[in-house]
């Protein structure tokens, strides 16, 4: 995944520290105008439950002093903490594998052809993913060309027939 070098060195700094307290770091972004930007840090837990409110309030102190520590930005910023949500970002290799067989929108760093993909991860390797896309053929792309892939929630609202 490509990240910038600043959110890559919060991420390291989160992650030396995220395995003592039981935490996954699943995404970094630094979003927002430059004057005051959003820091924007997804947690979930190590043991593969789903984090709570609760779990992320009480996380939130030792991501704080991570970060700060670290002084990543001159000047003011907004740290945001907060649970990966419907549409979990895919960011490790380990991502991918955990989530073959969901549907994921992908964005590439390609500079020529196709920079979009919608489609379900068929395969993950240490090195690229493959996606099935709806009436194409399959893509496979590594994951130094990934830019950005997030899970794409799948919403049935149809209520379940009762069995005979």
């Amino acid at each position: 995944m490509v990240k910038s070098k600043l959110e890559q060195e919060i991420i390291d700094a989160l992650e030396a520290v995220a395995q003592d307290h039981g935490i996954d770091v699943v995404d970094v972004e630094i979003v927002g105008a430059t004057k005051a930007p959003c820091v924007r840090v997804r947690l979930d837990r190590l043991d593969g439950e789903s984090i709570s409110l609760e779990d992320v309030t009480a996380q939130s102190a030792w991501v704080s002093d991570c970060v700060e520590q670290l002084d990543p930005i001159a000047g003011p910023y907004t740290l945001e903490v907060s649970s990966p949500g419907m549409a979990r970002p895919l960011r490790r290799p380990s991502d991918f594998a955990r989530f073959v067989g969901e549907p994921v929108e992908l964005t590439t760093t390609a500079m020529q052809g196709r920079r979009s993909y919608k489609g379900t991860i068929a395969q993950a390797t240490d090195t690229q993913v493959t996606l099935e896309l709806e009436g194409e053929d399959p893509a496979t792309i590594s994951y130094d060309e990934v830019k950005k892939c997030v899970l794409k929630p799948v919403f049935d609202f149809k209520p379940k027939k009762e069995e005979k």
